[in-house]
């Protein structure tokens, strides 16, 4: 959690950029490892309580992959997003989304899916693009984990996530920023160019989307 918030943004997984990742942060023991009798990940036990008691923002940021931002940065990363795609179209797909979750809160990923009339086959894939693009957008954030549990009680699984609208989450004055889409861009690449001195501008581009 110090970590996030000291470089601000941070993909879970190997972002394309070597070294910036939670996964390539963390030490060896923490990464994924398979057992006989089954598997053991505590980065990915994490996520839970990094999203609900780290003071940041998680969803598939990053080229479509999940990773972490800070509350320092949020406003800028969703002011900047938020400018590069029109406000959903009445009717459509995404607008539908958004108002099932505004409705209810927050929901997983499936009940979002069901709710939004997404049952037929070959209709999660369809769905979850959807899903994916509007948290590219910065319109959906992951809330929590939930995780199925087990005759005994215990947790078990991969989790689902439990998405929500941002402004739900962290309230409409945490998602506004004061200055143009385009000076926020200028800031968060000038940030990432310092952290990242070896990456390429194209590298840090696409983080930024």
């Amino acid at each position: 959690m110090t970590y996030i918030g000291q470089v601000g943004f941070l993909p879970l997984l190997y972002s394309g950029i070597a070294g910036f990742s939670a996964e390539e942060a963390v030490d060896a023991d923490c990464r994924y490892v398979v057992f006989d009798d089954g598997w053991d990940w505590p980065l990915w036990k994490w996520k839970g309580p990094i999203v609900t008691e780290g003071g940041c923002a998680y969803g598939k940021f990053f080229n479509k992959k999940a990773g972490f931002i800070s509350m320092q940065w949020w406003p800028d990363f969703y002011n900047y997003r938020r400018s590069l795609s029109a406000e959903p179209e009445a009717g459509s797909v995404e607008e539908a989304i958004l108002l099932t979750l505004r409705e209810h809160g927050s929901l997983i990923t499936r009940e979002l899916r069901t709710a939004c009339g997404f049952t037929g086959p070959k209709m999660r894939s369809r769905f979850d693009a959807y899903v994916t693009r509007l948290q590219m957008e910065c319109r959906i954030v992951t809330e929590d984990f939930v995780y199925p549990r087990d005759s005994h009680n215990r947790e078990y699984g991969w989790g689902w996530s439990l998405l929500t609208t941002p402004e739900q989450l962290f309230g409409r004055e945490a998602c506004r920023c004061s200055r143009t889409a385009e000076q926020s861009r200028r800031l968060m690449r000038d940030h990432l160019t310092r952290l990242l001195p070896d990456a390429t501008a194209r590298q840090i581009d696409r983080l930024l989307g």
